[in-house]
């Protein structure tokens, strides 16, 4: 049988959850852009150390929304308040379900009273447009997909061009390509400086914590804005480096955003039926994967809430928008909060090892970035019992470790030492994963977002609860 949406895909695969974990998607790829142009741990050094350039064209989606109700159609879908939305501001932007879980996330951008343009992952991009299909909302939408993951040599046409500058050294890149001193952008809001002879939107952004401009502008200056960077960085004397896509998905880890959590889309009467019903069976929550240790048969345990993801301060309850009373609920209760998990070295060791051994390994951990499906789920417990979900992993050269993103119970404290459990349980369909057994590592809760600093002023509790 040939399912037409997500809904009957979900119906023939049993549940949600089986259909998921056994996605034959294969291995998650940021497109296009190469894996590395240099090394990955000199690219990502150069985040922290000089300066690092950001092709983010191809990964991402892009969604222009325009009209005379765009704004009251955006601020009814998101749980932000437009109120201080002003021209020339970017937000994030975070819609949730009538129950309160989170569908995902973009960055928002306002280019006029009546014109946005959010960029991000998919599933916020589908939301947004089913409301616009269905309502009855003045807006006209132009979606521009994220770039073909395996384009088998077809051409790739985006809209736009998207680029990061960030690290101690961008300032210079920045005053030589301007032509002097660039405006003093505030965070998150937006201004124009020259590239050459392109005039350019700039945002001031920094995803690994370092200062940084995102900057974009026709897909057709691409070349020339890219050529005229490095010229520029060449000429002061700038270390910077292109950052391939295998060290770009890791800086989130530094600066503690998680990326791709499940959409909580896949439960729910009503508005959710008909949102599942109304999602093409080729969608991303269609094919995507589930991977990990973690294994329910309830969808709903692998959903978050904006609470659990340090998003609380967004929300605007003076709106009316989508899922509020169930936030309202959900607000003063026990949440999940967000956390770094900083891998024990030794076990980490002992699982690499194992692939130089005899029998069924522990499941491989690539480097830098071990994610083998869309959402990771992996058990994080104390004392046998589950107390937190690693949700985005990988390794740092900055820091020499491991780390991962993800929620603990209420009630577990920076510093404690918790247990990763690293494998699936049991074979699934996912084409990412290979025989093996699954590994016991160690990992220290430490704070969002991670540093050196944090870490080296618990490093007696961690060395004495890691030998325990």
């Amino acid at each position: 049988m040939v399912q037409s949406n997500l809904e009957e895909a979900i119906a023939q695969a049993g549940n949600a959850v089986s259909l998921l974990r056994n996605s034959n998607i294969g291995m998650y790829v940021y497109p296009i852009v190469a894996a590395e142009f240099s090394n990955w741990r000199s690219e990502q050094r150069a985040w922290r150390e000089t300066a690092v350039l950001f092709d983010q064209t191809h990964h991402m989606d892009e969604l222009i929304v325009e009209g005379p109700d765009a704004e009251s159609f955006l601020e009814r879908i998101g749980v932000n308040s437009f109120a201080n939305f002003e021209l020339s501001r970017a937000k994030h932007f975070v819609p949730v379900t009538p129950a309160g879980h989170v569908v995902g996330d973009m960055i928002i951008f306002r280019e006029r009273k009546d014109k946005f343009i959010l960029v991000g992952r998919a599933p916020t991009a589908n939301w947004v447009k089913f409301h616009s299909a269905t309502g009855n909302w003045k807006v006209r939408l132009t979606h521009d997909p994220r770039s073909d993951s395996r384009p088998d040599g077809k051409a790739i046409y985006r809209t736009h061009y998207r680029f990061q500058i960030q690290g101690p050294d961008a300032n210079k890149i920045f005053e030589k390509i301007n032509g002097g001193p660039i405006p003093d952008v505030k965070f998150f809001h937006v201004d124009w400086i020259n590239i050459g002879s392109r005039r350019v939107q700039a945002l001031r952004h920094g995803m690994a914590g370092a200062p940084g401009l995102e900057v974009w502008g026709p897909y057709a200056d691409k070349h020339y804005i890219q050529s005229t960077i490095l010229q520029a960085a060449r000429d002061v004397g700038v270390d910077l480096r292109i950052c391939g896509s295998r060290a770009y998905s890791t800086n989130t880890l530094e600066s503690g955003w998680i990326p791709s959590p499940l959409p909580g889309i896949y439960t729910g009467d009503g508005m959710m039926a008909d949102y599942r019903q109304w999602l093409g069976a080729d969608a991303y929550e269609a094919v995507g994967s589930i991977g990990g240790s973690f294994v329910s048969d309830n969808i709903e345990d692998y959903y978050v809430n904006p609470f659990e993801l340090g998003y609380g301060f967004y929300i605007g309850w003076k709106t009316d928008f989508i899922g509020k009373d169930a936030l309202i609920r959900m607000k003063d209760a026990a949440n999940r909060k967000k956390v770094t998990f900083e891998w024990n070295r030794d076990d980490v060791v002992k699982v690499i090892a194992s692939s130089f051994e005899e029998g069924t390994p522990y499941k491989y951990i690539d480097f830098p970035q071990p994610n083998y499906a869309s959402t990771s789920a992996d058990m994080v417990t104390r004392d046998g019992k589950m107390v937190g979900m690693s949700m985005f992993n990988g390794y740092s050269f900055n820091e020499r470790c491991m780390l991962s993103l993800g929620v603990v119970d209420a009630d577990v404290e920076v510093g404690d030492v918790l247990t990763l459990v690293w494998g699936e349980p049991e074979t699934t369909g996912k084409t990412s994963t290979e025989p093996h057994k699954q590994a016991e590592i160690r990992v220290r809760v430490s704070p969002t977002p991670y540093a050196r600093e944090a870490r080296e002023s618990y490093a007696d509790s961690w060395r004495t609860k890691s030998s325990a």
